[in-house]
């Protein structure tokens, strides 16, 4: 692994000027684009150096010696809202824009997005990399029913946009939804397209209850698989994904 130091050099040369800062002491990271969040993570695989992606820090608060040995990516400035399609009944939102400001926006079009009436007060990318979920009437109602398409900046340093805006695009197995949850660990959401409903349809989510985020139940398992098919196919996913571990387990960096 390359010298931290040596690592926030290329940062330096590399790109503009306000694009590291420090927060509480530690490196991080404000990529403005998927392909600027692309080309750190070419480099980081180049020189082999962690790195750790952050929204808002409500469920991992970057802070403390772990975090000293990494480049913290932040989604702060990948804010916008950047598009409304009202007749087909979807949006784009950026991973850093907050998500109970989605329905303020949508309201003036008449549209509606149920999570965010939520209590959640993270960023669009954290509530699909944490597999934001509720309860509907006893049935589980995770944000992934929603999320049909992403732009993400993969560990290998390529951009990548799985999914589709179309209504039904695939027979089969919908890739972007193994992003929701991935925790941060298979990349970088950059930007997120969400089929949203009608506003008329907002009185059937009245009763919805956000769940509790299991964080400390998925590293457990994540480390610990044992017979856990789901959380194997994960690790199998994830080292697809991140062959190279740019994108670390919390503790597995001493």
């Amino acid at each position: 692994m390359v010298n931290l130091e040596t690592f926030i050099n290329i940062i330096k040369s590399e790109f503009p000027e306000d694009r590291l800062t420090y927060q509480r002491g530690i490196a991080t990271f404000h990529p403005e684009s998927a392909d600027e969040a692309a080309r750190l993570f070419k480099y980081a695989g180049q020189e082999r150096q962690p790195l750790f992606i952050s929204g808002f820090g409500n469920n991992i608060d970057p802070v403390g010696k772990w975090f000293e040995k990494v480049i913290v990516m932040r989604t702060d400035r990948l804010n916008s809202f950047t598009r409304v399609v009202p007749e087909d009944f979807y949006i784009v939102v950026g991973s850093g824009f907050p998500l109970r400001e989605i329905n303020s926006v949508l309201d003036e079009h008449g549209l509606y997005l149920p999570h965010s009436a939520l209590p959640y007060v993270g960023s669009v990318g954290g509530a699909v990399a944490v597999g934001l979920s509720a309860k509907l009437d006893k049935h589980a109602f995770p944000i992934s029913r929603h999320l049909i398409k992403a732009e993400i900046a993969t560990p290998q340093g390529e951009v990548i946009k799985p999914g589709s805006v179309c209504f039904k695009s695939v027979s089969g197995f919908d890739i972007v939804k193994i992003f929701s949850p991935s925790w941060g660990l298979l990349g970088l959401l950059a930007s997120v397209t969400f089929r949203v409903l009608p506003v008329a349809a907002r009185g059937e989510y009245e009763i919805l209850k956000m769940s509790a985020i299991q964080f400390g139940d998925f590293w457990k398992r994540y480390q610990d698989p044992g017979d856990n098919v789901s959380v194997q196919y994960s690790i199998k996913i994830k080292r697809k994904f991140d062959p190279e571990n740019i994108l670390p387990l919390i503790d597995s960096v001493a």
